[in-house]
């Protein structure tokens, strides 16, 4: 059993659909969703259909979606799931998402899968019609410390088979970052300092410093409707803690020649 976590911020339709196409995937059973509502107007969930897997949905203040990944890793650890997924609820599921994952657990303690955009949610609109849902958001990560950056291996590109191999990466997304007890138990829970950007990053710092590998696996595929729970790419919201999750992430982990630089924009910018 699979403990997928998802945070809901005032956006009930999208995860609905989350639900949805989770509900086309082979082997879906094999999967419990938590579901951490953060929402600043609460609504009532209304599931019309009938789910074949465990829904959990926990009413919870918004503390940012390091706390809503952690009240469901917690929650499925009392029910003694030990293998979890946090995931993002603006997502399409491909048909051998529980599989491929499954597969993967046998093999890894913690890993991430390849991200296309989803249909109509490119950031650039130059792809001809055949190309649509093959646009990659996510086909690894690379850390770049030198500007504090975390950058998506194959993002904007079309999809031709470049990114098919398992590999060792940087960092891990945390539109869907799985990870077994194991990783929890040696590293503890996500950083609920950052509300919101670079607690993947931070996670997955920490984890490479406790000896583990963060690996890349194509075969686990799903599709991203671009950062629709944070207003879209560019928004307000997702500027804000952008910059500031940045610098605290930077001085954390960078090069101390980058953290200085940091320190002199972050100073000078105000």
């Amino acid at each position: 059993m699979i403990g997928l976590i998802t945070v809901n911020y005032n956006q009930y339709k999208l995860t609905e659909e989350f639900l949805d196409s989770l509900l086309t995937v082979k082997n879906c059973q094999n999967i419990s969703v938590f579901i951490a509502d953060v929402s600043s107007k609460k609504v009532e969930f209304r599931l019309t259909k009938k789910y074949p897997f465990e829904i959990k949905i926990s009413s919870l203040p918004n503390f940012g979606y390091a706390y809503g990944i952690n009240q469901g890793v917690k929650f499925f650890s009392e029910s003694s799931i030990d293998k979890f997924c946090a995931i993002n609820n603006d997502i399409i599921f491909d048909k051998d998402f529980v599989i491929e994952a499954e597969k993967s657990f046998q093999k890894y303690d913690i890993f991430g899968g390849k991200i296309y955009y989803a249909p109509g949610f490119e950031y650039h609109k130059k792809y001809k019609k055949d190309e649509i849902g093959k646009v990659i958001w996510y086909a690894g990560g690379i850390n770049d410390w030198r500007n504090v950056y975390t950058h998506h291996k194959g993002v904007d590109m079309v999809d031709k088979g470049q990114f098919e191999t398992v590999e060792v990466t940087d960092f891990i997304t945390g539109c869907m970052l799985f990870f077994n007890k194991k990783i929890v138990n040696k590293v503890g829970l996500w950083n609920e300092k950052y509300f919101l950007y670079y607690e993947d990053s931070d996670f997955c710092e920490r984890v490479k410093m406790a000896g583990f590998k963060l690996i890349y696996n194509p075969k686990v595929i799903i599709w991203h409707k671009n950062a629709q729970s944070t207003g879209g790419s560019g928004s307000s919201l997702h500027r804000k803690y952008q910059q500031k999750n940045r610098l605290i992430f930077g001085l954390k982990y960078a090069p101390f020649r980058t953290k200085l630089h940091l320190l002199k924009n972050f100073l000078f910018s105000k």
